[in-house]
């Protein structure tokens, strides 16, 4: 008899979904979906195009229609933070959040970017941040998004540079100020420089600029990457192809962001089913899908 009633089940899957203009390019349902599997969850996981317009509303649809939770993206996580009642540090200091738990009426907003990209370096990669130097390339939504967390991985020296300087200082400011980091700050020199004159050289450089998306060159010279150095492009595929081979001509070893992206929906996943998927294996497996 009880065959009858599996239908019925299906009716009150919980439902999440990714929020973007554009969309249809998401990997997110597919890595979801896999997690799920992987962990014996039952959910659903769907691609959402939302008006330019219409955030907010597509939002409280999603809320009265008792989702659990949306990831949100391009050009939305700025949006998404403001729609929130709570949200964790990480999000305070992006002011911006790529993740939402929705319960009830009540909107909390997380920010999974950054962890996703340092545990990227350094679990998948095989880089320890702590102690080294870091260059973080782009002050803008994305650079917003992991400074938080790369400075609270200890790194020796941060230096944050944008194509205009003042972004760069404004954002530095306000993660010198903010409580949570007082700590982090102790360990880690956080400073900006002028791109042009940049000085130094660096274990780790990260491009958060939008020069790949862009299809322009890389905004620095190769002198800034020491040998062997990281060179992490946090976009992914044809996006990224331009910095790697850049980062390859000079020596470094090249690195796209799928990680990143793997990753910062494992640490999403993990807030909503209160269960951490196997990520390094679902990376493996999109790498080879991908091709």
């Amino acid at each position: 008899m009880s065959h009858h009633f599996k239908p019925a089940q299906t009716a009150v899957m919980d439902k999440y979904y990714v929020l973007g203009n554009p969309i249809a390019h998401s990997k997110s349902p597919l890595i979801h979906a896999r997690f799920a599997e992987l962990t014996g969850q039952s959910l659903c996981y769907e691609r959402m195009l939302t008006p330019l317009d219409g955030f907010s509303a597509t939002l409280a649809q999603l809320v009265r229609s008792g989702a659990r939770g949306c990831n949100v993206t391009v050009p939305f996580k700025f949006e998404a933070f403001q729609a929130a009642s709570t949200h964790t540090d990480r999000a305070q200091l992006a002011q911006a959040a790529n993740t939402l738990v929705l319960d009830g009426s009540a909107i909390h907003a997380d920010n999974t970017d950054g962890v996703g990209l340092v545990n990227d370096i350094q679990n998948n990669a095989g880089v320890e941040l702590a102690g080294r130097d870091v260059l973080l390339i782009g002050a803008g939504g994305a650079g917003a998004g992991v400074l938080g967390p790369l400075l609270a991985a200890g790194p020796r020296r941060l230096v944050l540079v944008n194509r205009t300087r003042a972004r760069a200082d404004a954002l530095a400011q306000f993660h010198q100020s903010h409580p949570s980091l007082q700590r982090s700050l102790q360990k880690t020199e956080l400073m900006t420089q002028d791109i042009q004159g940049l000085e130094g050289s660096f274990d780790v450089v990260i491009n958060a600029s939008a020069s790949s998306l862009a299809g322009a060159g890389v905004p620095v010279g190769g002198r800034v990457l020491k040998p062997g150095a990281l060179a992490y492009d946090m976009m992914y595929g044809p996006a990224a192809a331009g910095f790697m081979t850049w980062a390859r001509a000079h020596g470094a070893t090249p690195r796209d962001g799928l990680g990143m992206l793997v990753e910062q929906a494992a640490e999403s996943f993990a807030l909503w089913r209160k269960v951490r998927p196997p990520s390094a294996q679902v990376l493996q497996e999109m790498r080879v899908l991908l091709g």
